[in-house]
């Protein structure tokens, strides 16, 4: 993390069709970056120009956020998934966000992958550098958010991409530095007023408490908070002023890494 500055990311884009999910037109006001899903796990091709169009015009970063072809689990199923393929995949997604992006001439600034494609690349370095590897011949000048200290974030550094070190506002840790499970009770934090305290304590102390009470180090350039929390727009609000008190810029992670 730059001295005094942090990147505030989101999921978005994730209504489909007549479905709509998450509060993205209000949420856009706080967030310095949007993962914008590109039709995979959830969004479709009005969503995904919408979803540019927003961050285009509230200045926020624009990145693609890729998944496994799952829109009924929402990306969240695990998938055994040949790794050329997993590279296919990934290609196509970008280069439909990045479409839309140019189309509104913006270029887009990173690349997060999603829901269990992320989660089993942080523990998968084969999957990792699948996944990174195709960012790369894409285009070497994005940005790559990985959650620290993972597998995913090694293989992003192994091929030469920028890495921002990912952290979460609103997801509990694992003693090994992974997200908890979903299935578990507590993985997902809703109480705002803890969340704002945790967030700083990452952010200036470059620590967390895990989910079975361990601290662990972590060293965030980029805070992920979720759009589809049902207490979404008031956690943002309260991260927003809470950081800015702290005295800490919200910025686009272009700007500082």
């Amino acid at each position: 993390m730059a001295a005094n500055m942090i990147d505030l990311n989101c999921d978005m884009g994730e209504s489909f069709g007549v479905y709509k999910l998450g509060m993205d037109e209000e949420v856009i006001n706080y967030i310095s970056s949007a993962n914008i899903a590109c039709g995979f796990h959830a969004g479709d091709h009005n969503v995904m120009q919408n979803t540019v169009r927003i961050a285009a015009e509230n200045e926020a970063g624009i990145g693609a956020h890729p998944a496994f072809p799952d829109l009924n689990g929402f990306g969240r199923r695990k998938m055994d998934i040949d790794l050329e393929e997993i590279k296919n995949l990934i290609t196509y997604q970008i280069g439909a966000l990045s479409a839309f992006a140019k189309a509104r001439n913006r270029d887009l600034q990173h690349v997060k992958p999603h829901g269990a494609l992320y989660n089993m690349a942080s523990r998968n370095y084969d999957l990792a550098a699948a996944a990174a590897g195709a960012v790369k011949k894409i285009d070497e000048d994005l940005i790559f958010v990985a959650l620290g200290g993972t597998k995913l974030y090694k293989a992003a550094e192994d091929v030469g991409l920028r890495v921002a070190f990912e952290a979460f506002a609103d997801r509990a840790y694992s003693d090994d530095g992974t997200l908890a499970s979903r299935s578990k009770e507590g993985a997902v934090l809703q109480d705002p007023r803890v969340i704002k305290k945790r967030v700083v304590k990452m952010i200036t102390e470059n620590e967390v408490r895990t989910i079975s009470g361990n601290i662990i180090s972590v060293n965030p350039d980029t805070i992920c908070v979720h759009g589809d929390n049902p207490e979404a727009l008031e956690i943002v609000r309260e991260v927003v002023k809470e950081i800015k008190k702290s005295g800490i810029e919200i910025r686009p992670m272009a700007e500082f890494l």
